[in-house]
């Protein structure tokens, strides 16, 4: 398939063959192409849970709007964030950056203490939100990924983070549960992957300035 090609195929799985399993060389492309997602600063404040685990999965059901999805997925990726963007952390991708590309550290000097200031100002709630956005981008880039790859999923905002917190302990983890998207192939009797998808025309989306 072209990109766009993929993209039209893509649609919310709403009914997932619970009997198909996504291939472990398949899910190692997905965690690279979200290791590879863009992100403010570079800071990467955004973690995937990879759970693929059928009692934990209906455990979670509950919590989850009893959403079939959840229970009927091959996997489900939990989008969380670090609730710990403090001084260390910001420190540790700056010396990440040192380590990969050999930068000396005089040339980050001006970068880094302009990003420590920034976020020493920030509150608790304002760093979160700024987090929360980082985890939206990552969830769109993975839509596009599993759609050129051939894979269903469904973006879901309609859980309970909380409870997701509790039962995978993520407050031990410093994270926070964000989105969730199961991730599997569409049952043959899903309806809703035969409907026409339904955008606006593009000349109501777009506007070009030339």
């Amino acid at each position: 398939m072209t990109s766009i090609e993929a993209l039209e195929w893509r649609y919310a799985c709403k009914k997932f063959n619970d009997q198909k399993i996504i291939p472990d060389e398949e899910i190692n492309i997905l965690m690279q192409s979200f290791n590879l997602t863009a992100s403010s600063y570079g800071l990467q404040p955004v973690k995937l849970l990879v759970i693929q685990n059928k009692r934990l999965q209906s455990e979670l059901l509950p919590f989850s709007m009893n959403q079939p999805q959840v229970a009927q997925a091959s996997h489900l990726f939990l989008f969380c964030t670090h609730t710990n963007i403090d001084k260390d952390y910001i420190n540790e991708y700056f010396d990440r950056i040192i380590t990969k590309r050999g930068t000396p550290p005089e040339v980050l000097a001006g970068f880094r203490s302009a990003v420590l200031q920034e976020f020493g100002s920030k509150s608790q709630i304002e760093i979160d939100q700024w987090a929360a956005k980082q985890a939206y981008l990552a969830l769109g880039n993975m839509l596009t990924v599993c759609a050129l790859e051939g894979i269903d999923a469904c973006p879901m905002e309609g859980f309970m983070p909380h409870e997701y917190d509790r039962i995978l302990d993520l407050k031990s983890k410093n994270l926070k549960s964000v989105l969730l998207m199961p991730v599997g192939y569409r049952a043959d009797d899903d309806p809703f992957a035969a409907m026409v998808k339904v955008r606006k025309p593009l000349s109501e989306s777009v506007l070009q300035i030339n």
